[in-house]
């Protein structure tokens, strides 16, 4: 394994925001299978209101993810994943993802992504639970920031 797929396979696994049940080996077939892109600062990486093809784990840089009628935002950066909503409800992005600064991620489609899960069922497991650990802390986080906020304050995190 070279020394830059070592480094990445580290930021990705160490994040405690990012997919934490992927195991080391989960980790080598990502890398594998994604395809890596890049962001100028300003691009989208998923666009609200638009169905993603697929999901997007930032290995390097910062992302803004808006939920412009709502006037709520957020950052992601290396480790955390982003259109991981529309895949799994295959609709449109609820929220929109924008490069902070490049950003470097790995790109999977849905196609490939199945693909995986169908092959290696284990991997889908720990896949859809690290999904679900993420979704599961963004609500308590809006929950608690909103039970903490003055009523109707519409100060609620992501």
């Amino acid at each position: 394994m070279s020394k830059t797929l070592e480094q990445e396979m580290s930021v990705l696994s160490s994040s405690k925001h990012g997919l934490v049940y992927l195991t080391s080996n989960d980790w080598a077939l990502v890398a594998d299978k994604a395809s890596r892109v890049h962001f100028k600062k300003g691009q989208a990486l998923v666009h609200q209101g638009i169905k993603t093809d697929g999901i997007y784990l930032v290995l390097k840089g910062t992302a803004r993810v808006r939920i412009l009628a709502q006037n709520k935002a957020a950052t992601i950066g290396p480790g955390e994943i982003c259109g991981e909503m529309s895949l799994l409800e295959d609709a449109p992005a609820s929220a929109g993802v924008v490069a902070e600064e490049e950003v470097e991620a790995y790109h999977l489609d849905r196609a490939t992504l199945e693909s995986l899960f169908e092959l290696f069922p284990h991997l889908a497991s720990r896949f859809y639970r690290s999904l679900a650990k993420n979704l599961s802390r963004r609500l308590r986080d809006l929950i608690g920031q909103t039970s903490a906020s003055p009523a109707g304050s519409g100060k609620a995190a992501l």
